[in-house]
């Protein structure tokens, strides 16, 4: 595989079938409602970084061909396989349907603490991240299988949203490194 710097990825676009030479692991990246299109870009060069199966972008929000995306993802919009939902909801559905563990990065009395999720982990598996105001919406929360908080130790209450789905998926990609793949059971 053609390694590519950020200048490189802005002009080069992959010839037909030539993204699905990408080995893509079992990991899911979800936006709810993330309007920042910097974010949005920023979740398409994670996407890549991890090399996830798929990026969804759920609601009332920008997506590609969009130049700030564009100029955020440094091109990776164009190797990354991703669909745009109307909802969160329909998107984690269709997900649970295909038996994908669904993990929310979100503050909630709900929460398992970041450095317990290790060992919670299943793939294939989905991060959500949510509105950079509002958060994750109740509706997905209560979808979610794991509800996810990373520790703040200063005074502001929360990280940027890439930012958070960037150390979780990190933690994802280790776990499926560091330990035999463990797929989701089955539900009856």
């Amino acid at each position: 595989m053609i390694k590519m710097n950020s200048k490189q990825l802005r002009k080069i676009k992959p010839i037909k079938g030539e993204d699905k030479l990408i080995k893509r692991n079992p990991i899911y990246l979800v936006l709810d409602n993330v309007i920042d299109t910097y974010n949005i870009g920023s979740m398409f060069r994670l996407a890549d970084a991890i090399a996830a199966e798929k990026l969804y972008i759920c609601g009332d929000t920008e997506y590609p061909p969009n130049s700030r995306i564009h100029k955020a993802a440094v091109g990776t919009e164009e190797w990354i396989p991703w669909v745009k939902y109307n909802s969160a909801p329909d998107a984690i559905k269709e997900l649970k349907s295909k038996n994908v563990q669904i993990i929310a990065v979100e503050q909630s009395p709900l929460s398992t603490p970041y450095s317990a999720l290790g060992t919670k982990l299943q793939f294939p598996t989905a991060i959500i991240v949510g509105n950079e105001t509002t958060g994750i919406s109740k509706e997905v929360l209560d979808l979610a299988d794991i509800i996810v908080e990373l520790p703040m130790f200063g005074v502001n209450i929360s990280l940027n949203v890439w930012g958070s789905a960037a150390i979780v998926a990190y933690k994802a990609i280790e776990t499926l490194i560091n330990k035999p793949y463990r797929r989701k059971k089955e539900t009856t």
